[in-house]
C-alpha cells in the first residue's frame, strides 16, 4: 500500500483539498479525482500528486480512477439539490458505485465520508441520503470505514464565514432559541484522521464520529465570532416554523442561501455518539474552536 496512491474522490472540495495537502505532507502519493481537477494551494509541481478527471456517476471513469489504488476516500459532497444533481444520485448511487468498483479493483481500504446523525428515518432528504449511502457502501464493501464528522470549519470555510456575515446585521436571528448543541471540528483534524485511516495499520473500528474539543450551543458560537470580530449584536430567537417558510421561499433560487435540510439539521444536536470510534482511537486530539477561531476568521 505504501507505493500505491491514495485515491481521493472530491479532492477539490473543502475537506478533499485539505486531505490531499495532508497526504502529500505525510509523503503519501495521491490521486486527486474530481470532475474538474486542479492542484490544491500549497501542493507544489514536484509533489507526488496525480490529477484525474472523473464523475462519480460514470462507471468507466470511476473504474479507471480506482485502478491500482492503495486506498480510496470518497469525499464527494452535495449539499443543495439541483435539477441535474440529486442527493440520491451522488450520496447513494455514486457512493455504492465507487465502493463496488473499488472492491472489483482489489482495493481493501475505503473511507466513506458521511455525517453525524445519518439516519434513514430523518425528515431531511440530505440526512436520509447520507444514511442510505453508508448502507450502499457497506453492502458493496462490508469492511469499508464510515467516517462521520461534525460540522467542519477552517480557513475559508462556509460555516464560520456565514456566521461572520450574519454579524453584520443589526440583529442576528437564531435558529429557535439558539440552544442546539454542536461540536465543530477543524477540517485539518478530520484530514489527519483520514491519513491515519488510510495508513498501513488497519483500524480496529469501522465507524468513526469526529467532533471537536468543544461542545457549544449555537448562540455560544455566534458570541465567540462576535467577540473575535469586535461586534455586539442582539441575538433574536426565531421559530423553526418561520425558518422553514423562508427556506421554502428561497428554494426556487439557483443557489438558495437557506434550504429545508439546513433548517432540519439545526433542530437537533450534532454531537459524537457513544460506542463509536473517535480521535482518541487514532491517537489524535481535536483542537478547540475557541483556540482555533483567530486563525480561521480575519478581524476587520
Amino acid at each position: 500500500m505504501a507505493d500505491k496512491p491514495i485515491t481521493v474522490f472530491g479532492g477539490t472540495g473543502f475537506l478533499g483539498a485539505t486531505l490531499v495537502r495532508e497526504l502529500v505532507e505525510f509523503g503519501r502519493p495521491v490521486r486527486l479525482v474530481a470532475r474538474r481537477p486542479e492542484r490544491p494551494d500549497g501542493v507544489e509541481p514536484g509533489d507526488p500528486l496525480e490529477t484525474v478527471a472523473a464523475d462519480i456517476r460514470d462507471d468507466d471513469a470511476v473504474a479507471a480512477a480506482v485502478a491500482g489504488a492503495g486506498a480510496v476516500v470518497n469525499a464527494v459532497s452535495l449539499y443543495v439539490e439541483t435539477r441535474r444533481l440529486r442527493f440520491e444520485t451522488i450520496h447513494v448511487e455514486g457512493a455504492g458505485r465507487l465502493a463496488r468498483l473499488a472492491r472489483e479493483a482489489g482495493v481493501t481500504r475505503l473511507v466513506q465520508l458521511s455525517g453525524i446523525g445519518a439516519d434513514d428515518r430523518s425528515p431531511s432528504a440530505y440526512v436520509r441520503a447520507r444514511a442510505r449511502g453508508e448502507a450502499a457502501v457497506l453492502d458493496a464493501m462490508p469492511k469499508a470505514i464510515i467516517l462521520r464528522p461534525s460540522v467542519m470549519y477552517g480557513r475559508e470555510d462556509a460555516f464560520l464565514a456565514t456566521l461572520a456575515r450574519l454579524t453584520r446585521l443589526p440583529a442576528i436571528p437564531l435558529f429557535g432559541s439558539g440552544e442546539t448543541r454542536l461540536q465543530p471540528v477543524h477540517v485539518v483534524d478530520v484530514a489527519r484522521a483520514i491519513v491515519h485511516l488510510t495508513g498501513a495499520e488497519a483500524p480496529r473500528r469501522r465507524l468513526f464520529e469526529l467532533g471537536g474539543a468543544d461542545v457549544l450551543r449555537y448562540r455560544e458560537i455566534l458570541a465567540l465570532v462576535m467577540s473575535h470580530l469586535h461586534r455586539e449584536r442582539p441575538l433574536v430567537p426565531m421559530p423553526f416554523l418561520a425558518w422553514r417558510a423562508l427556506a421554502l421561499l428561497a428554494s426556487p433560487l439557483p443557489s438558495p442561501p437557506l434550504t429545508r435540510d439546513q433548517v432540519l439539521l439545526m433542530q437537533r444536536d450534532n454531537l459524537v455518539g457513544d460506542g463509536v470510534g473517535t480521535f482518541a482511537d487514532l491517537g489524535l486530539a481535536a483542537r478547540s474552536l475557541r483556540e482555533a477561531l483567530p486563525a480561521c476568521l480575519p478581524t476587520d
